[in-house]
């Protein structure tokens, strides 16, 4: 029996904030269990089915949206995606960190959900680069996107980053390292949460 409930870290941010960075390099280091997407978008070059996402044709995932399947989900840039219930239940219950990489309207929606387990586990974190300036820079330098994508993208983060206020914790972006470290820090913190005990009063 696990001596705490796993911890669901959920983790927003604008395009370019370095969250999905955080998240994979937590789950790298066997820090937590990165919680893997379904979309309806394309692969892009280097993804791997199963890995980046689980890549559902429309009537695929429509069909697990109706089957009451997922977590959450969200339509962003024309394209669904959505986290699978089953992929964040059987690892909390055993006592196993869970970390998500979604969008704010996903994360209302997980914050909406009654399941005790989910309630319990559930910590949020905003990441944002301290300005637009910054953020438009970052998206540039990608060179992934055409400038039609990146000026769309550009808006809809910050519209994004007014949803900030929402969540328990915010991190202002500054170099990977500084920002992985208060991002480890925060998941270490949690865990000593009296509220995450086996056995004790929730």
């Amino acid at each position: 029996m696990p001596s705490r409930t796993g911890i669901l870290l959920l983790v927003s941010g604008p395009s370019g904030s370095g969250k999905t960075t955080l998240c994979r390099r937590l789950a790298d280091e066997q820090e937590a269990f990165y919680s893997t997407s379904c979309t309806t978008r394309p692969a892009r070059a280097g993804e791997v089915h199963g890995h980046d996402y689980f890549f559902l044709t429309r009537d695929e995932f429509d069909a697990k949206v109706a089957a009451g399947d997922f977590l959450e989900h969200a339509t962003v840039h024309g394209n669904s995606y959505g986290t699978l219930k089953s992929e964040v239940l059987q690892h909390i219950a055993r006592g196993e960190d869970v970390v998500m990489d979604i969008d704010v309207q996903g994360a209302a929606q997980v914050r909406a959900c009654t399941d005790p387990q989910i309630r319990i586990a559930l910590v949020d974190l905003f990441v944002m680069p301290p300005t637009n300036e910054e953020l438009a820079a970052r998206l540039t330098g990608r060179k992934t996107d055409s400038p039609e994508v990146i000026a769309l993208r550009l808006k809809n983060a910050i519209e994004e980053m007014a949803h900030w206020h929402e969540y328990q914790y915010r991190l202002l972006s500054a170099t990977r390292e500084e920002d992985y470290t208060r991002f480890k820090a925060l998941l270490l913190a949690e865990r000593l949460r009296v509220a995450r005990l086996v056995g004790s009063n929730h």
